[in-house]
């Protein structure tokens, strides 16, 4: 038998593993260029006493700590086009790229989501 053709499938599950590998990061890239900037823009409306501020805010500590910050699906309803296209971004990010936790992406991320707890009691 012919030696290249031994190695063929090897070669060829290499191929595939790095395939998937590279499509893996572009899909994580794509996600980080998305979320990060929506998380920016959901964090600076969480800090307002809106309704839509209110669930933003409950959407970013559902995603801090969802056990104890439960989120309603269907909360998203009554927010506008942009602020839901942004939970849609940041969520994507959260579960395709999980590089730190949501609250890491910020200097003092720590407090900036106790605050959030604060204003929702």
């Amino acid at each position: 038998m012919n030696r290249n053709h031994q190695h063929a499938p090897k070669e060829e599950a290499v191929n595939s593993f790095l395939q998937k590998i590279q499509a893996q990061e572009l899909e994580r890239e794509t996600v980080l260029a998305a979320g990060l900037p929506a998380l920016q823009r959901l964090a600076n409306i969480a800090k307002g006493d809106t309704g839509q501020a209110g669930t933003v805010r409950r959407f970013l500590l559902g995603l801090y700590n969802g056990h104890r910050w439960p989120f309603d699906l269907t909360t998203f309803r009554g927010l506008d086009r942009d602020l839901f296209d942004d939970c849609m971004a940041l969520l994507r990010m959260d579960a395709r790229a999980t590089v730190k936790e949501i609250h890491q992406y910020f200097k003092n991320g720590g407090e900036l989501f106790a605050a959030f707890a604060q204003m929702e009691g």
